[in-house]
């Protein structure tokens, strides 16, 4: 039932991007949680965007405690309502603080990535590592849904947003989940690193 209305909601997509959006799909981690939305590290990259003269507006669509399920029904609308050039898919982290399946996170962060794909976007994937209380086995099986999904479709990825960051109380929240303020200035140097090449390739391909 779920995959004929989303069909139904591609068709009436318009099968092309804008070329000057991007779109954040994320959780609390991309929703400046705990902290003046103007620290996070997405109004941060839009401020690296306007320095370096990219052409990008940046949209956070981004809602603190969103599964990868709640984010697929929520896809196509963002889609429509803000025509992408590139989307940033950052999702996963409740779904592992829950102990849900990481097969049928796979499953849902697959069809978001073939819905931007059918729109005409790019995307670039950000993973979530897990605290190592959720076990080695977990935490492994986690991470590397991430890692097999930009295999499988040949994205850029950015395997952990927190990489250099969550290990470091200072940079971290009292939860010892969320990135302080602190903290933002880092992951926004780790997304730039995989974001500019992508936009680069695409402005390549406009000339």
């Amino acid at each position: 039932m779920f995959r004929t209305l989303l069909l139904l909601a591609l068709a009436n997509l318009p099968l092309s991007a804008s070329a000057n959006t991007i779109l954040i799909v994320g959780d609390s981690l991309s929703a400046a949680y705990g902290m003046p939305v103007e620290q996070g590290w997405v109004r941060l990259l839009q401020q690296r965007l306007d320095t370096d003269h990219y052409p990008y507006t940046i949209v956070n669509a981004s809602i603190s405690g969103d599964t990868t399920a709640n984010a697929l029904n929520r896809l196509p609308q963002a889609l429509g309502r803000h025509q992408p050039a590139i989307v940033v898919l950052e999702l996963g982290g409740n779904d592992g603080l829950r102990g849900l399946s990481t097969a049928e996170m796979k499953r849902n962060l697959a069809a978001m990535i073939q819905t931007v794909r059918q729109y005409g976007a790019e995307v670039l994937l950000i993973g979530v590592r897990l605290p190592p209380n959720y076990g080695p086995r977990y935490t492994q099986q986690f991470h590397a849904v991430y890692l097999e999904l930009a295999k499988e479709y040949k994205l850029a990825v950015l395997p952990s947003l927190v990489d250099g960051v969550g290990t470091r109380n200072e940079l971290m929240q009292a939860d010892g989940i969320h990135p302080n303020s602190r903290a933002q200035p880092l992951i926004v140097t780790q997304v730039w690193q995989q974001l500019r090449p992508l936009m680069d390739a695409m402005q390549d391909q406009v000339r």
